[in-house]
């Protein structure tokens, strides 16, 4: 059986840094800052698992991706790209998988497997450089993409202006409220750089205080 990962909390060395630069150069992040005392991004440290759950969670409620991906995780021994390629597609569909999400998760294995994925080189490659590699998967997309550079790889610039909490937040704390547009959104983050996913975990945070995982 396999066993649950574990969400583990990771503080990128940058996090200290980030806000302090964006506490001077913004005043709602001065204001958001201070309110949520040093949590910071959270991570499950692999990256297979990570963006295969991703795949699990689409358009479904939290409570039922866990469901599924519980029952999913049963059936390998480990969840590795080699051991899902070998899993039957009836038992992975009698899991709570819909044929299109079995399809997603096996070219994902395929990815990872046959070396389609540069993981070892990420560390040296650019943010959209990665993100061109991912959204080749069937399943990902680019909001996915750069929640994985966000949370996994803890890239320090990432601007997710497809996240509608993103949205939303800045909408809530920059516009009374007021619909925001895209470059509207890119303008208020002009400011952030080169601390732009801190900025959106906080404005994210201004929204929900419960610490985002993924």
């Amino acid at each position: 059986m396999a066993t649950t990962e574990k969400v583990i909390t990771a503080t990128p060395e940058y996090w200290g840094e980030a806000c302090k630069h964006l506490m001077k150069k913004d005043r709602v992040m001065k204001r958001l800052i201070p309110q949520f005392g040093e949590a910071s991004l959270q991570s499950r440290g692999d990256a297979f698992v990570t963006l295969a759950r991703s795949i699990v969670g689409q358009q479904v409620s939290v409570k039922a991706a866990q469901t599924v991906w519980d029952r999913f995780a049963k059936l390998p021994r480990k969840i590795t790209p080699a051991n899902v390629l070998k899993l039957k597609v009836d038992d992975m569909r009698a899991a709570g998988l819909s044929a299109r999400k079995v399809e997603y998760i096996v070219d994902l294995a395929l990815h990872f497997d046959n070396g389609a994925l540069h993981v070892k080189k990420w560390s040296e490659m650019t943010d959209d450089a990665i993100i061109e590699e991912l959204v080749a998967i069937r399943g990902i997309g680019r909001w996915t993409a750069e929640m994985f550079l966000m949370f996994h790889l803890m890239r320090p610039n990432v601007l997710p202006l497809d996240d509608v909490g993103l949205i939303n937040g800045i909408s809530h704390n920059y516009f009374s409220g007021e619909a925001v547009s895209r470059s509207e959104a890119r303008e208020v983050a002009a400011a952030w750089a080169p601390y732009c996913s801190v900025a959106t975990w906080y404005i994210w945070r201004s929204l929900d205080p419960l610490p985002v995982s993924y």
